[in-house]
């Protein structure tokens, strides 16, 4: 089988700011890290303590028990998860509280998105853990580390939007993946985007990825969405189609 689907890393994201936790869950997804919130320090708290997470990303003003409180908690509990502080509070004695607190990192808001995603990718080398695998299907592979793609041995150039809605079909091979589903992870809700957005992207990637090979990757399910498929597949649905064609 040439296809496989990659373990996304494991994040716990513990945020009162519901849609700043909704940005960071529709940009960080594609990337290779699979976001789990909480909405506030006590429940935040349990699930770190209960939960078997590779990553745990807070903010310091929680309701219920600060950030300060609970990375001393989770440290006193024998717990080694690697911590990223995502705080507006930007004074020296603040920074210097979160890590003597037992957080490994502490990056203030407004942030580069890539900056924070460079300093979670490191947090995980120093632990040991393997950074978000890539994936592959068929003769199509592609690194979410350096969003890049490549159709056997050549690379595809792709924008960062392209290089997202591929990546988000890429994670259900074969499966159905609706243009609200794809909206919802690449855009904010409250965007505005019409379904149409998407085809304009899907057409661009198969003009990139397809068309050079004369190959079908995405395929359009009527009334549906799109499915990322493999060559052998493609061929297959072409074959079962031709069959059932009347004469």
């Amino acid at each position: 089988m040439g296809e496989r689907r990659p373990r996304a890393v494991r994040v716990l994201l513990i945020q009162n700011n519901a849609p700043l936790a909704h940005a960071l869950r529709t940009g960080l997804e594609p990337e290779g890290f699979h976001i789990e919130p909480a909405f506030d320090g006590r429940s935040g708290l349990r699930r770190a303590l209960d939960g078997d997470y590779d990553l745990i990303v807070l903010d310091v003003l929680l309701h219920g028990l600060s950030g300060y409180e609970m990375c001393s908690r989770i440290r006193a509990a024998g717990r080694t998860t690697p911590m990223l502080i995502l705080s507006a509070k930007n004074g020296e004695h603040d920074i210097a509280r979160g890590l003597e607190s037992g957080a490994d990192d502490y990056l203030v808001t407004p942030f580069a998105f890539v900056v924070l995603v460079a300093r979670l990718r490191a947090l995980m080398r120093r632990s040991g853990q393997q950074a978000p695998a890539g994936w592959l299907v068929g003769d199509l592979r592609g690194d979410p580390a350096s969003m890049r793609v490549w159709r056997g041995e050549i690379e595809v150039e792709l924008t960062a939007k392209e290089f997202s809605v591929l990546a988000c079909l890429a994670e259900k091979p074969g499966r159905v993946v609706t243009k609200p589903e794809i909206i919802d992870r690449i855009w904010e809700k409250s965007s505005g985007r019409h379904p149409n957005v998407v085809e304009v992207y899907v057409s661009s990637l198969r003009r990139k990825i397809d068309a050079p090979v004369r190959q079908t990757s995405i395929v359009t399910v009527r009334g549906a969405g799109y499915k990322l498929v493999s060559r052998k597949q493609a061929v297959a649905r072409y074959t079962a189609t031709s069959v059932s064609a009347p004469s």
